[in-house]
């Protein structure tokens, strides 16, 4: 049975910050990827609000002081669980040289498992679009991993439309450090 829609959609708060970090380790562990999460409290909270009152002492990873992210939360207490949130969304900008605004890039959309169906996923993406039309920003993109056919049916039928003709590309690690510290590379 699908959980009823209760959960209020709210911008994230510190306080939110250790339980957004297991529910990306929930969401790293069901991509199979549970191994390449590093990310720490401390780090997501200067990512999210680094050079912000709400987080007074840390500093900023960017390099006018903003904020780098962003976050939106479900509210959806699950004492049994021991759980505050029942989903999350965090994104940041991105920018069109094309169309000459900025966009939203969607990092991360998670729905707990047994609330999935539930109306959260469609939500959290709504609150993103009206951020998108309130600002006057052309885009929300977003990757989704080629073998999750649910994920795939869901964005394809708020219309969402998969960008085929491009492929990501990614400097990491070792290559990384390489190309920042060869000028021939």
């Amino acid at each position: 049975m699908t959980a009823p829609i209760t959960g209020n959609i709210r911008p994230a708060t510190v306080d939110d910050v250790p339980e957004i970090l297991d529910l990306i380790r929930e969401l790293a562990e069901y991509e199979r990827a549970a191994h390449e999460v590093k990310s720490t409290v401390e780090q997501l909270t200067a990512i999210l609000f680094g050079g912000t009152s709400q987080a007074p002492g840390v500093e900023s990873t960017t390099p006018n002081g903003a904020p780098a992210a962003y976050a939106f939360v479900v509210d959806h207490p699950d004492a049994e669980r021991d759980t505050k949130l029942g989903a999350f969304a965090l994104w940041f900008l991105n920018t069109s040289t094309w169309t000459g605004t900025h966009g939203v890039y969607l990092e991360d959309l998670y729905v707990r498992p047994h609330l999935r169906g539930s109306g959260y996923g469609k939500r959290l993406l709504q609150e993103l679009a009206a951020v998108c039309i309130e600002r006057g920003y052309q885009r929300l993109e977003w990757w989704v991993l080629d073998w999750n056919e649910p994920a795939l049916g869901f964005y394809g039928s708020i219309g969402a439309v998969p960008m085929d003709e491009w492929t990501v590309h990614r400097v990491s690690g070792a290559e990384l450090a390489k190309l920042a510290a060869d000028p021939e590379a």
